[in-house]
């Protein structure tokens, strides 16, 4: 039986509860699955390696972070097909993020607004549950941690939050994500400004060599933005970017804009919306950012990917990887193989 059969036939369930309960029904379902073998049954797409960041992708299409946010789930992810997965966001001290309900999708528009702001059991719970997973323990491929900040840490201390982070899983990561640009935790995005960025930026290549020297392992950094952003504050960070030699961008996060879902129930929740929403805006930040950054680092593009198709048109707007998230809650993990088939060969766009 395909995929996305047994998938339609999951759907109307999980789409039947509130949509953070379905989350935290599928994820150990998928694990008693996965332990049983059952995942493995799947198949994976055929290997299609990339080299980005200095790391060899098995294949262009990642998990975005935030759908395992402790690392709990690695190895049934990886049954997926995915060509790297990225757990967290992590913060240094466990939090519970904001009140619920703080999830909610918006079937008509393929969209979902969260405002989770970074719930997770912290650090050192994080990195116990990387260090358990058969990925990480047999270096099955590539795993991306994803760093934050405590929401009730000041903005002006953020980063000591991003190079406690930074420390601690360093030596488990293939790469490690910066995350400035979640629309849940108050004031973060201020850290996407010229002059906090450069400092954020600054104190974490120094970090990045020092721990390259101490572990013999260089692991490079990717910075996480938003999609909510013009022409120059895209270009202000491209600047920045390639001034502190970062070593990858991940475009984007969920936006704020509510244009595309007026009207819809639960159109007005606070948080960021994610999904099919936030495919044009994701596309216009690669595209900005690809004229600006030339060749000199890579683009991950992540939102809005419900098809193969769309995973094409990151790549045409200048991505060298894909990553998906809302889509999978959407489409089922089939479209992990969809997207795979569709950009088997293909490069990124110059522009």
């Amino acid at each position: 039986m395909s995929k996305k059969f047994l998938y339609s036939l999951a759907r109307p369930l999980l789409f039947s509860m509130d949509a953070e309960a379905a989350h935290h029904f599928t994820l150990p379902a998928l694990k008693r699955a996965a332990a049983l073998g059952l995942t493995k049954l799947a198949g994976k797409p055929a290997a299609d390696p990339r080299t980005v960041m200095g790391i060899t992708f098995p294949n262009p299409v990642g998990l975005a972070a935030g759908l395992d946010k402790d690392g709990a789930f690695i190895d049934a992810l990886a049954d997926m097909g995915f060509g790297s997965i990225e757990v967290g966001t992590v913060t240094p001290r466990a939090q519970a993020g904001n009140p619920k309900p703080r999830m909610f999708r918006l079937p008509q528009a393929q969209g979902i607004i969260n405002r989770m702001g970074f719930n997770n059991g912290g650090v050192d719970a994080f990195v116990a549950n990387v260090q358990a997973s058969k990925f990480y323990q047999e270096r099955a491929g590539v795993l991306g941690l994803n760093i934050g900040k405590n929401a009730d840490t000041p903005i002006e201390k953020a980063a000591d939050d991003y190079l406690l982070c930074l420390e601690k899983v360093y030596p488990y990561a293939s790469y490690v994500t910066v995350n400035i640009s979640s629309p849940n935790t108050r004031n973060l995005r201020q850290l996407q400004g010229a002059s906090e960025l450069d400092a954020l930026l600054s104190q974490l290549k120094q970090a990045q060599a020092r721990l390259a020297d101490q572990h013999k392992r260089y692991v490079p950094l990717a910075l996480k933005i938003a999609p909510d952003m013009d022409g120059e504050q895209v270009k202000s960070i491209a600047e920045s970017l390639t001034r502190h030699g970062i070593d990858g961008v991940i475009a984007t996060n969920t936006t704020l804009s509510r244009s595309a879902v007026e009207g819809m129930e639960h159109g007005a929740e606070a948080g960021g919306l994610s999904g099919a929403p936030v495919f044009e805006l994701s596309n216009t930040v690669i595209r900005l950012l690809r004229a600006e950054l030339g060749d000199a680092l890579p683009i991950i593009g992540v939102g809005g990917i419900m098809q193969g198709s769309d995973a094409v048109a990151k790549f045409e707007a200048g991505a060298q990887l894909v990553q998906l998230y809302s889509g999978l809650i959407y489409a089922g993990p089939a479209l992990v193989g969809d997207c795979a088939r569709a950009l088997r060969g293909k490069q990124a766009k110059a522009h």
